[in-house]
């Protein structure tokens, strides 16, 4: 027991030591405090210079909202709970394995830091995105995650920092679903993690964005602001109601999968849930809503 807390008190002080160093320009390309920012203020420009829907204002509804969950999400709760509670899993895991002599290395199929390095980067960023796009179709198709999941679909005018408002509960499954295959494939850089991370979110802020864009042919493989728009459509077709364009960065899983769905032009559709009229418009209660829902 005591090993887990001193792993956990550890967790702590290595990551609030790691913003501390983010903040004070300490890092270099891992800073992804800055880098959020940059990346921010940058897809929030192109809002403003190339807006889809052009009566939409600059500081939408629930701008601030969303900043203030963009930067909860991506920093303040991987230092209440998600870096010490993923370390600490991982650590029991581990354990348990040893019990049965076992180790993570037992699963490993390959080492992809054997690999050329744009492998490595391809191999990592297409095995996560599909993993991710998985876990996200799980957060709709069971009603316990998708109570969860309405925080993020509760957003009703969409923008860049609608991207990371979503319930703390969601990196926690994400994050779990992920540990398989990552074990699967064996070690890899924190270069690797910064490079897959920032385009990730880059992808994800423009997903969001209110720009007018669909990357032309590049549309079949990267998500974008007018395919992404229908995942937040209020009102989808009776065979289609456990959601479609699942994709996080890559829109190409949608289209293998068939769950794939734009009817037409959707810039001005209704975005949010059925049922949302009941959903709270505040963080703290957002926050809390899932729990009292699932008890039901």
């Amino acid at each position: 027991m005591q090993k887990y807390l001193d792993l956990i008190q550890k967790s702590y002080s290595d990551y609030w030591n790691y913003i501390k160093q983010s903040v004070l320009f300490e890092l270099n390309w891992e800073n992804y405090f800055y880098g959020l920012i940059i990346i921010s203020l940058v897809v929030w420009a192109l809002e403003i210079l190339f807006p889809w829907r052009k009566n939409q204002s600059i500081f939408r509804k629930d701008f601030w909202l969303d900043t203030f969950y963009m930067f909860f999400n991506f920093f303040l709760l991987n230092l209440i709970v998600l870096f010490a509670l993923s370390n600490t899993v991982e650590q029991f895991f581990n354990d348990v394995l040893g019990i049965v002599g076992l180790s993570v290395g037992n699963f490993q199929l390959f080492d992809i830091n054997n690999f050329p390095f744009w492998l490595r980067l391809f191999t990592f960023f297409i095995i996560i995105d599909f993993v991710q796009w998985y876990t996200h179709t799980l957060l709709h198709k069971y009603e316990f995650f998708w109570n969860f999941h309405k925080v993020h679909h509760s957003v009703k005018e969409m923008g860049f920092a609608a991207h990371l408002r979503y319930h703390w509960m969601e990196p926690v499954v994400y994050n779990t679903i992920k540990y398989i295959p990552l074990a699967i494939m064996g070690g890899f850089t924190a270069k690797d993690i910064a490079l897959v991370h920032f385009f990730s979110i880059t992808i994800g802020h423009l997903n969001h964005s209110n720009i007018n864009w669909d990357y032309g042919y590049l549309k079949y493989i990267l998500n974008n602001p007018k395919m992404h728009i229908w995942h937040h459509a209020k009102e989808l077709p009776e065979d289609r109601k456990k959601g479609v364009n699942f994709g996080i960065t890559l829109s190409i899983w949608d289209y293998i999968f068939k769950t794939n769905y734009i009817p037409h032009n959707g810039r001005d559709i209704e975005i949010g849930f059925e049922g949302e009229e009941e959903f709270p418009e505040n963080f703290i209660k957002q926050e809390l809503y899932p729990i009292g829902n699932n008890n039901k």
